[in-house]
């Protein structure tokens, strides 16, 4: 018996598994999410509550980053009675009038211990070298949290929700004055613009946030989080960007030499480059828009993760997209999930 248990216990410390959870307007009644009419009732509310105590119960996630979180200490009593001890947020949503709520925070949620809490502040230095306002700040606030992961040590997890592609809004006027339908036009042009380029600034930014901490501290990353956009558009391939080094080398002692040292790698594309992945493996969307899928959700890692590296701990042994509830929902239980997939991935200690 005591033999089967020492076994069971290391087969859990040489896997642990990660997710990313956009929430949905989390919000626990009477408080209500952007209007006075957004207010779930108690059946709701505990509808909600249970699904995503399913999810937990199923997946088994040991780390989770989550999004659309008005609510937090809701999240962290319901986590906790699911057995993550540690939770963490850096920011609280915006108070709009008595129990109105707008602008929702992310969350993370660990199994291990977090060691260190961080919210992601823009540097002057990077604003000023991308040409964007130093009164920039971020459409979400991201948090970074430095967890203890066996074998592996401290790993700076970063928890993101960028800006939607909703347009900004924006109230163009001109002299003289022009037709209403040129000032609508000119509404929407320019609040589809004004939401891209904040997207991409916050990518641009995180990545030279990421690349500093990493040089000082030398511990892997993770990114998860809801991206609101396609990683391979052009407004957010600075996250997947890496300049080569000169000089490299594979030599551990050096490990900032090494090309892929400052390099974030889709999950995704990890986990099928191994001979874990299927050979008929498609990747599902995360997220519809009446009948058009997309993929707004990703988990980024650092080299460590990657099984092509030399250097690397860990591969990506699974990937999973939860996405029942949004092609083949049941009413009963799916009405107040979420309107996003779930993505996990499982992480295996390398042989």
């Amino acid at each position: 018996m005591a033999k089967d248990l020492l076994t069971k216990q290391t087969i859990i410390e040489d896997r642990f598994t990660i997710a990313t959870f956009n929430l949905f307007n989390y919000i626990a009644p009477p408080d209500a999410f952007y209007d006075f009419e957004n207010i779930y009732s108690l059946q709701e509310w505990q509808k909600k509550q249970a699904w995503i105590k399913r999810y937990l119960s199923a997946v088994q996630p040991d780390i989770i980053g989550f999004q659309e979180v008005f609510s937090a200490s809701s999240l962290e009593e319901l986590v906790h009675t699911e057995g993550y001890e540690y939770f963490a947020v850096v920011d609280e949503p915006s108070l709009v009038d008595d129990y109105i709520y707008q602008d929702p925070i992310v969350a993370i949620a660990s199994r291990f211990p977090i060691v260190d809490v961080q919210a992601i502040k823009p540097s002057t230095t990077h604003l000023i070298a991308a040409g964007i306002s130093t009164d920039f700040i971020f459409s979400r606030q991201p948090l970074r949290a430095t967890i203890t992961i066996p074998h592996i040590g401290n790993c700076d997890c970063y928890v993101v929700h960028f800006k939607s592609k909703r347009a900004t809004e924006v109230n163009f006027t001109s002299e003289p004055p022009l037709q209403v339908d040129v000032v609508a036009h000119h509404n929407a042009l320019f609040g589809e613009w004004r939401s891209s380029m904040q997207r991409s600034s916050e990518a641009l930014l995180l990545k030279a946030a990421i690349t500093e901490r990493r040089a000082q501290t030398d511990h892997p990353v993770v990114v998860m989080g809801d991206f609101n956009d396609d990683l391979y558009s052009p407004l957010l391939n600075n996250l997947l960007l890496t300049i080569p080094t000169e000089n490299k080398t594979n030599d551990v002692s050096c490990p900032s030499l090494r090309d892929s040292y400052f390099q974030l790698t889709d999950s995704y594309h990890l986990y099928t480059a191994t001979d874990n992945a299927p050979a008929d493996t498609s990747r599902a969307a995360t997220h519809y828009y009446f009948n058009k899928g997309s993929v707004l959700d990703y988990i980024l890692l650092s080299d460590e993760f990657d099984a092509q590296c030399l250097t690397s701990l860990y591969e990506v042994a699974n990937y999973h997209t939860e996405d029942r509830h949004l092609i083949n929902p049941i009413f009963d239980k799916d009405s107040h999930s979420t309107d996003h997939a779930v993505v996990s991935i499982e992480l295996k200690l390398r042989n």
